[in-house]
């Protein structure tokens, strides 16, 4: 009975013994084994063996968020040793804190950071606490860089301060096997008065560019108006050339056109009586003299006609158009 006591109590201790022998390592993350206190090799992924009493994992400080919100609408970090160690990419987000710009504005400023372990190694020998380690070094770093810069370059320079807390810390975590990927501004918050006082700025100069865009706009409408109207003003000046010189030819076409039937009909009327030595000048002198004549005494209102100083000018046409009328009848 005693013997198979003792041969139950060890099969038991073989069973636990091999049992915690067993290492199963998940898929991106690793172990560290230490044998009687000295490093002896990181586990890889997938199932290991290890020898119980004298190897043992190396734990890690790690950083976790509680699911449930805090005080103030905060998450809840806590703190723990593990010995599984997280290769992948790890989010930390740190909480406000006060900094101090190059003008002396006290402002509220959280980071946030995305690092990986690349040296599971480095990452528990070289430093005690590295979640601490890359808080501290991440709240100092931001209080350097802010420091640096005004209030109007701190918040219109988040590119430029990612990327040099992100060079900052990258230098520094490659000692403690760390890679810092990124590091983002999530809030930069400026006191109350200087927030009220940025917007009246903002305001101001909003109204000054709206002014400035209104004059422009009144500016060039009125430069476009006055060209409008020049080039109307020179399209009817050239309008009313064309019309006079047109209108002016007509009127030269119509004096030569009277003029062509006008010598026509005299010629017509010297071969209709015959005539061949009578100069049509007198004839055409007569028709015109006594027309104005008979406008002359047309009035009823008329009191005294004047003749012409050359009232001989009309005989003599008379007596041409007489002598045409005897030629004509010999």
């Amino acid at each position: 009975m005693g013997i198979i006591i003792i041969l139950s109590v060890i099969a038991l201790f073989v069973i636990i013994f091999a049992a915690s022998g067993f290492k199963i390592v998940q898929q991106s993350e690793t172990i560290v084994i230490e044998r009687l206190g000295k490093y002896s090799r990181t586990l890889p992924t997938g199932i290991n063996i290890i020898w119980p009493i004298i190897d043992r994992p190396r734990e890690i400080i790690w950083r976790f968020v509680r699911q449930d919100v805090g005080v103030e609408g905060r998450s809840i970090v806590t703190t723990r040793t593990v010995t599984k160690i997280d290769l992948r990419e790890t989010v930390y987000e740190f909480p406000k804190q006060n900094v101090i710009t190059k003008d002396n504005v006290g402002t509220e400023i959280n980071a946030i950071i995305y690092f990986q372990i690349t040296d599971p190694v480095r990452a528990i020998y070289e430093i005690s606490n590295l979640p601490d380690a890359i808080e501290k070094l991440t709240q100092t770093t931001l209080r350097n860089v802010i420091g640096e810069l005004d209030l109007d370059q701190t918040l219109t320079s988040r590119d430029t301060i990612n990327h040099k807390l992100r060079s900052v810390l990258d230098e520094a975590g490659q000692k403690w096997g760390v890679k810092v990927n990124r590091v983002e501004l999530q809030e930069i918050n400026p006191p109350q008065e200087i927030r009220a006082a940025m917007e009246k700025q903002m305001r101001a100069e909003r109204d000054k560019r709206a002014k400035i865009l209104e004059a422009e706009g009144d500016k060039l409408s009125k430069i476009l108006q006055s060209e409008g109207d020049k080039e109307s003003r020179i399209n009817n000046a050239e309008g009313e050339k064309q019309s006079e010189i047109l209108r002016a030819e007509g009127q030269a076409q119509a004096r030569i056109r009277t003029a062509q039937g006008e010598a026509e009909a005299i010629q017509k009327i010297t071969q209709a009586i015959g005539a061949t030595k009578s100069d049509p000048v007198n004839y055409l002198l007569a028709v015109r003299y006594i027309d104005t004549l008979g406008e002359m005494v047309s009035g009823k209102d008329n009191k005294i006609i004047y003749m012409p100083y050359e009232a001989t000018g009309i005989l003599s046409s008379i007596g041409g158009i007489k002598d045409l009328l005897t030629t004509s009848n010999k």
